[in-house]
């Protein structure tokens, strides 16, 4: 994978060009591809910010000034604001630019996540980031505070079984219809798999050995968001989900490639693989077909489904992560937080 050109190499005075090319190549494989593109589109709004707020270009070291600027600019809610308020034109010019949804106080998480990348630039160069300094670090605690808001999901709803069974129903017997049953029965009981890692499987990593005397498969991630390249566990799929995905991979008949591919208008599956972005798209389809609206449940919704059905079910939560393999129990907790609450016997004290 090629460094896109905006992002900063990493430089050491000490090194010579070849070791710096050698020190780039490193960073670039020893980083997820998600996370590259994040970092690309987190360089792109702050070199914009910049621009805006400062008319000069980012620098390396940036100064505190700069820091502690853009965390007052993204710690309030700029649209009330007066109109010649300097933080509200760099931030309708960047909601013009495409770069910014609107003049709310973005989501801590959101700011959270645009500093980090910004440190991490700095860290790539070898330099201390201003983020680091006491006054900047107490500025963001309390612009944290002051932004504080209320957990949203990620997903409008979980797609726990009977809605997983609701959109399974409109899959038939044609190439599409085979390939979505099977990616979203894999989806959800591989242990709700995120779009990226859905896509990234090819044939070679299914583990078919199995399945005629058992009628299980076994996949191999070869990366996911909370496991290194090459260290994630082997994860198995059974009854429903492995028929369904036999199923596609009898139907396309390839001992090799992508697992998932785009089918063409006349009903045949392609060599290329799926986008990411491609799941939504036969989600927001599969919902159409069972009658429901296009924001009833989003790709984020098979993750969660999994792990809100887990609770359901009853199933311990350490079995459960070890199929989502989520790193945090406080993460996954919540999904079985909001289903065990009706059941504490503590709600039940006034009879």
């Amino acid at each position: 994978m090629m460094r896109p050109a905006s992002l900063p190499a990493p430089t050491v005075p000490s090194l010579s060009a070849a070791d710096e090319a050698a020190l780039t190549d490193l960073f670039i494989r020893g980083t997820p591809a998600n996370t590259l593109r994040a970092y690309e589109r987190d360089l792109i709004y702050l070199a914009a910010w910049k621009q805006e707020a400062f008319g000069q270009p980012l620098v390396w070291p940036e100064s505190e000034a700069v820091a502690l600027r853009f965390v007052t600019d993204h710690a309030r809610d700029l649209g009330l604001a007066a109109a010649d308020d300097p933080g509200r034109r760099v931030a309708e010019a960047l909601v013009a630019a495409g770069l910014r949804r609107s003049l709310d106080c973005p989501a801590p998480a959101t700011l959270d996540r645009r500093i980090a990348s910004w440190q991490t630039f700095h860290r790539m160069r070898n330099l201390v980031s201003p983020f680091e300094a006491p006054l900047v670090r107490e500025a963001r605690a309390k612009a944290r505070r002051a932004a504080a808001r209320p957990r949203r999901p990620k997903s409008a709803r979980p797609i726990t079984r009977p809605l997983l069974d609701q959109l399974l129903a409109t899959c038939d017997s044609t190439m599409r219809g085979l390939r979505d049953r099977a990616i979203l029965s894999l989806g959800f009981a591989s242990g709700g798999r995120r779009r990226s890692e859905i896509t990234a499987l090819r044939i070679e990593d299914i583990g078919t050995d199995d399945f005629a005397g058992q009628g299980i498969l076994w996949l191999r991630l070869f990366e996911t968001k909370t496991t290194a390249k090459g260290t994630a566990p082997r994860l198995v799929l059974k009854g429903r989900a492995a028929r369904a995905v036999m199923g596609w991979m009898l139907a396309l008949g390839a001992e090799e490639g992508p697992l998932f591919r785009p089918i063409s208008k006349a009903g045949r599956p392609l060599a290329r693989g799926l986008a990411p972005d491609a799941i939504r798209t036969i989600l927001v389809h599969r919902l159409a077909l069972a009658g429901l609206p296009p924001d009833h449940a989003s790709p984020h919704g098979l993750r969660s489904g999994f792990l809100t059905q887990a609770a359901l079910d009853g199933a311990p939560i350490q079995a459960a992560m070890r199929l989502s393999l989520h790193r945090s129990v406080a993460q996954a907790q919540r999904y079985y937080d909001d289903v065990e609450i009706t059941g504490n016997p503590a709600t039940d004290l006034l009879g």
